[in-house]
């Protein structure tokens, strides 16, 4: 969820919101009307209200009836707004507003959503996005898509966070349509019969699509058979869907086994959820709600030999060829399609085709259990018992993930006791203690944390107790001598109250996190509205009428067969056996190739080799020998000699070979090997390899391109010659083979297949040894491969203007990146790849720091590792990061790891769509500027966004983050300039006396606010690097790392409808303050570098579009380094080298031509901070694990002459020469 922001006027969400529902949601139909502005008063309601003219049916977006919004008589996270929408509605959209005029506005929410009133479910997104991020202010609107839409009568908003000046406010809009849906409630013994016609029929294609809620665990959905014992079932077991394809045509043991495919939990919620079931032939297509598994079948399963009807809730005649036990469907079912046909439609018309068995509705009954969530270890329920009755009892169900936690404690009269129920190792267990005497134990169940609805009922009385956990009854009779038990005035569910409230409730294993429901006590049932209402007992953390639980094994994240378990808080990856590890099971525990193993230092012997690191592909055993060379042997069931006779064209003979490895395996080997080989020897007595009349092929072999080859030897596929052809050695010269000469003699023909395509051999086919005295044998031997092109690939950077690209990052849910560097610099940054909010970053944070930073769309996180030495000692130094689901990690050479956990339900998809590279920076001549416009007419394009504006002109900006590097020794001299059509604006300035300056003016009416930095002339021809974050009226300020600096803006909080970013000089005429007017007439000369503005990056947009942007450049502005060498030729060349796919044989193994051989090495550009100084790195090996796929390599030169105005800046700016390195590596 990415929310857009801006001061949106009613009539623009009335009118303009069509399209952008079209584009963004992709609905095929229109969906987006305002749903809320037509309801009556008493279509709203709410937990509470601050004063009658508070209420919720002030809540209308855009409104100022009564005092301007719905807020609560307390501001607490117990609050809610809710509407009625009359009845169910498709939801595509949802805006909220703060008050009208007041400083009350929630800054993030829950959003809820029910058929009935009661069971609420919260909407999520991603699986994991818990909530909505709200307003900054009380009038400008933040409006979500919601993908998917929701199907619902009843909204809720509940407010988590407000501003901290004022209270809960809120004023909201909906949007969508109207659901058209066919419903019949099936009572758990009843079922629907469709016979269909037989000619309409497709015995290898069917289609099914349906919806469905239940609050049971188990029953079937549908149900089709045949007379062979075929048939198609679609079950719910345990909460779970089972699809079930069985054939009776598999006779075989072994592949008489029925299709299973399982998808979705936690489906007996009693909420909506949608299945799609796709058949045509060996595929099958099965969809749950947002997940999907695709199975492709064998032979037998393309065909089905089923009955003419299919049965939906039930089998209504069981015994055909269904062994297994089943329950009829107990619950609704919505929009059911049959390959086309509404059956529910066809029900109702009481069509003959429709056999209608029990009691069957065409509405569906809403049971109205109120489950409660106990949110956290402090979550507690205190509810009033009946205090002195001689017994203690009570009943509820439960589910969770979490093996330990308090149930319930009641304290006891009379006797200094009490009664704890509470889960320890997932096992019941029912505790009466009292002072003095042994405690009394009873344990029942076990397993009860798998997720699933348990029922309790424990009773205690008369020195006597039981517990029924699911129907098993476990008992006890304690020893507490002539002692009664009488119950207590208090009985606590889930957790205690703090020590201060005076309970003596214990809680020996901590809170219960789960949900409960149906609780009563003392054989009456527990009102939890009016729990929620607060007009009986006490509770905390609690969400009451909704059960929060999810399933955080769905999807599941551990890799490579990892096994998942969870808790409520987060799941767990065992990764024993597979040959990983890591918190997702993601990174290999072996090495690549077995140039790896020696640069380890390893010795000769037999190891796993990983031929993808974290890819898919399962790690294989093999030999490496460790020679001079590292050589790979692939051994295969082939190696001995074997003889053929009696072969002919009609009859030949086919010899299969099959490896240690799989073709995928060693695919990826050889692709990865700078060199492979396999010798082939074939023996040959009047065996002929070729036929000398017609020269077809009298035999050949087959490699993994499964392609015929008839070449018998050397490094290039030529046609029909052996290894004797090539080198002239013949024993016949008429012939290219010795076998080719036909004599009645053994010889042979031998040689080296080493055209790494074409490798290994998987078959020989021999057709001429059925003449007299013919006769042939073949052997051949294991594959051999030395080199690994992708742990020896390195790049220099070796001009100041060099720079690296590669295709966009692809590692959504998981991806690591590894190199190694050496380097002089004290700081600077590796990679950078940004997408529209979220981004990865490695950078030399100081000369001990390596840094890893990230967003994924929970905040910007960051990750160090400090050295007790410094990296920039010239010296190989390796980084390995890693981001997953579950963490992301940094580490350098063998220091410990450092890791940050991601939050338990915040997003986990990364999102780029930017490339990877080092960016280049960019040098200004005297008047030239960069202008990137979000908007050219602020009337006209409300709407609208730009292509590579992270927000949008219309919005009233609150926050923003501003970070680049300068260099110049020009005063003054305007850096960046931001400017709104409502005349406010911020400048950041070196004034006359070189004081870096930056100047807020949000408020047109005030003078600007100016934070000035004078402790050092900032035009000094020194790199310096700026960072400039605000949060409303507080803005913090870094320079170079060293100087800090916090100030509070007295002229106001947002910068409203943003126009345009400048970088240099103003070109137009601008309302500003006297010194951003000089320093904008004087403009910049010098070397700009990584300009951000949130995610805006104007300089990328300049100099390598892409793709449309709305920038304008004057005078002269081009790619530079802000790192210049004395010396340097103003006409140096810029080297890039593009990692994209590219057609086209290259020989990879050379060196990278025409490189430039200067003393020193830079990355010239950078990524984001700073220009980094590298002397000579040499080695990145960048490894993601989503892009399968390696990358071509290919070189583009382009060189620009630089005028005589930078030249003349460089001699002022005087650099000394950089520590020269001899060695130079231009390997790949």
């Amino acid at each position: 969820m990415r929310p857009v922001t801006g001061a949106i006027l009613k009539t623009l969400l009335l009118l303009s919101t069509p399209n952008w529902n079209r584009v963004l949601a992709g609905n095929s139909y229109d969906c987006d009307d305002p749903l809320v502005s037509a309801l009556s008063q008493a279509s709203f309601s709410s937990s509470s209200e601050l004063s009658s003219s508070h209420g919720p049916g002030f809540a209308r977006l855009n409104r100022r009836d009564g005092a301007g919004g719905w807020s609560p008589l307390v501001s607490n996270k117990y609050q809610w707004l809710q509407i009625d929408l009359g009845e169910r509605m498709e939801i595509t959209a949802v805006a909220t507003q703060g008050g009208y005029g007041s400083s009350n506005w929630v800054t993030s929410y829950l959003l809820m959503f029910s058929d009935s009133g009661r069971n609420w479910k919260q909407y999520r997104q991603e699986d994991s996005i818990w909530g909505f991020s709200g307003n900054a202010n009380a009038d400008s609107v933040v409006y979500y898509r919601l993908q998917p839409s929701i199907k619902a009568r009843f909204l809720r908003f509940i407010p988590l966070e407000w501003n901290s000046r004022g209270r809960i406010g809120m004023r909201i809009e909906v949007f969508g349509c109207a659901y058209r849906s066919e419903v019949v409630d099936l009572d758990g013994k009843s079922c629907l019969l469709y016979r269909f016609d037989q000619k309409s029929l497709s015995p290898i294609k069917d289609i099914i699509s349906l919806k469905f809620k239940t609050m049971q665990s188990d029953g079937i959905l549908l149900h089709r058979e045949g007379q062979n014992g075929d048939y198609i079932t679609l079950e719910l077991r345990r909460g779970k869907l089972f699809l079930v394809i069985n054939s009776g045509e598999a006779k075989l043991p072994s592949t008489h086994v029925p299709i299973s495919l399982t998808l979705g939990s936690l489906l007996d919620d009693q909420h909506w959820h949608s299945v799609l079931i796709q058949r045509l032939g060996k595929q099958v297509n099965f969809t749950v709600d947002e997940h999907r598994h695709r199975f492709h079948a064998q032979a037998e399963f393309s065909y089905l030999h089923l009955d003419y009807e299919i049965s939906f809730g039930g089998i209504p005649a069981p015994g055909k060829s269904v062994s297994f036990p089943h329950k009829h469907f107990h619950g609704c079912l919505e929009n059911l399609y049959y390959n086309g046909v509404d059956v529910i439609d066809l029900a109702k018309q009481q069509n003959p085709q429709i056999i209608i068995m029990g009691n069957v509705l065409f509405s569906c009954s809403e049971p109205q259990s109120v489950p409660v969530t106990f949110l956290s270890p402090r979550s507690y329920l205190a509810l009033p018992g009946s205090s002195g009755e001689d017994e203690v009892s009570a009943t509820f169900q439960f589910r969770t993930w979490n093996k330990e936690g308090l149930l319930l404690f009641s304290e006891l009269q009379l006797v200094s006791g009490g009664l704890l129920l509470f889960l320890n190792d997932g096992k019941l267990k029912l505790n009466l203690y009292h002072p003095g005497k042994l405690p009394s134990d009873v344990t029942a169940g076990v397993g009860l944390n798998d997720g699933q609805w348990h029922s309790i009922s424990l009773s205690a009385k008369r020195s006597y107790l039981s517990v029924v956990v699911d129907g098993q009854v476990a008992s006890a009779s304690p020893s507490l001598g002539p002692e009664q038990i009488y119950s207590g005035g208090t009985y606590y569910f889930g957790g205690c109250p703090d020590n201060s409230f005076g309970s003596k409730c214990k809680s020996p294993l901590g809170g219960f996190q789960g949900c409960m429901r149906l609780i009563s006590i003392s054989h009456k049932m527990v009102d939890l509205i009016s729990v929620q209402q607060e007009s009986l007992g006490n509770f905390s953390d609690l969400q009451i009428d909704s059960c929060g639980i999810t399933d955080r094994c769905l999807p599941n994240y551990c890799e490579h067969g990892g096994q998942c378990s969870q808790s409520w808080d987060t799941f767990h990856c065992n990764c024993t056996n597979t040959g990983y590890r890591g918190a997702t099971c993601h990174n290999s525990i072996y090495e690549q190739s077995c140039e790896a193993y020696k640069h380890r230092g390893n010795t000769s012997g037999f190891y796993y080799i990983d031929a993808d690191g974290s890819g898919p592909l399962e790690p294989f055993l093999l030999y490496c020998n460790m020679t001079e060379t590292a050589w790979t042997i692939i051994q295969h069931n082939g190696s001995d000699v074997t003889r053929v006779r009696s072969t002919n064209p009609e009859n030949p003979y086919a010899g299969f070979f099959e490896y240690v490895a799989s073709m995928e395996q060693l695919q990826a080997t050889v692709n990865r090997a700078e060199h492979c080989e396999q010798e082939l020897t074939y023996y040959c007595k009047k065996s002929r390899l070729v036929n000398k009349e017609d020269g077809t092929p009298l035999s050949w072999w087959v490699g993994r391109t499964n392609e015929t080859q008839t070449y018998w030897g050397g490094s290039l596929p030529d046609p029909q010659k052996c290894t004797c052809g090539l080198e002239g050695n013949c024993i016949d010269s008429q012939y290219y083979c010795n076998c080719d000469a036909d004599r009645n003699e053994w010889t042979n023909d031998t040689g080296f297949l080493s055209y790494k395509e074409h490798l290994p051999v998987t078959k020989i086919v021999i057709t001429d040894t059925g003449r007299p005295h013919s006769a042939a044998a073949y052997k051949l031997g294991p594959l051999l491969c030395r080199g690994d092109r992708l742990f020896w690939n390195s790049a220099s950077f070796n001009t100041e203007a060099s720079y690296l690209h590669f295709p966009t990052f692809h590692g959504e849910l998981s991806a690591d990146v590894s190199f190694f560097f050496k380097t002089t610099a004290s700081s600077g940054v590796f990679l950078e790849n940004l997408g529209i909010t979220d981004f990865i970053r490695i950078e030399l944070r100081s000369p001990a720091v390596v840094t890893f930073s990230f967003d994924v769309g929970n905040g910007p996180f960051e990750i160090s590792v400090q050295s007790p030495t410094h990296f920039s000692d010239n010296q190989w130094h390796h980084v390995r990061v890693e981001r997953n689901t579950k963490e992301a990690s940094v580490q350098v050479d063998q220091l410990s790891p450092r890791t940050q956990p991601a939050p338990a339900d915040g997003h986990v998809l990364l999102q780029l769509n930017s490339q990877l590279f080092v960016e280049i920076s960019a040098y200004f001549g005297s008047g030239s500027s960069v202008i990137y416009n979000f908007q050219e007419n602020y009337s006209l394009s409300k709407n609208s966004s730009s292509h590579a504006a992270s927000f949008h002109g219309d919005m009233r900006l609150s926050r923003e983050t501003i970070k680049f590097s300068f260099r110049t020794t020009r005063t003054p001299s305007l850096l960046l300039y931001v400017n709104s059509f409502y005349k406010e604006y911020l400048s950041v300035i070196i004034a006359k006396n070189g004081s870096l300056q930056i100047r807020y003016k949000l408020n047109r009416h005030q003078e600007p606010d100016v934070v000035n930095f004078d402790f050092k002339n900032m035009a000094d021809g020194q790199l310096h690097h700026i960072k400039i974050n605000r949060e409303e009226a507080v803005v913090f300020v870094e320079i170079d790392e060293k100087v800090r600096r916090q100030v509070h803006l007295a002229s106001g909080t947002e910068l409203s409808a943003v126009r345009s970013l400048v970088l240099g000089r103003i070109l137009e005429h601008s309302d500003v303050d006297q010194e951003t007017a000089l320093a904008g007439a004087q403009g910049f000369l010098g070397c700009l570098s990584a300009v951000q503005v949130s995610h805006v990056v104007p300089l990328k947009a300049a100099l390598h579009r892409s793709r449309p942007a709305p920038i304008t450049i004057s005078g002269h502005v081009t790619e530079s380094s802000c790192v210049a060498q004395a010396g340097t030729d103003a006409t140096s060349r810029e080297r890039t080298h593009s990692f994209a796919d590219h057609s086209g044989a290259r020989d990879d193994r050379g060196p990278i031509t025409n490189t430039i051989k200067s003393d020193s090495a830079v990355i010239g550009g950078l990524i984001a901070v700073v220009i980094f100084i590298l002397l000579c790195i040499t080695a990145i090996a960048v490894r993601i694990y989503q892009q399968k796929r390696l990358y071509r390599r290919n070189e583009a030169k382009r060189s620009e002459n630089v005028d005589s105005a930078e030249a003349v800046l460089k001699s002022e700016l005087n650099i000394q020469n950089a520590v020269s390195e001899n060695q130079k590596e231009y390997f790949f």
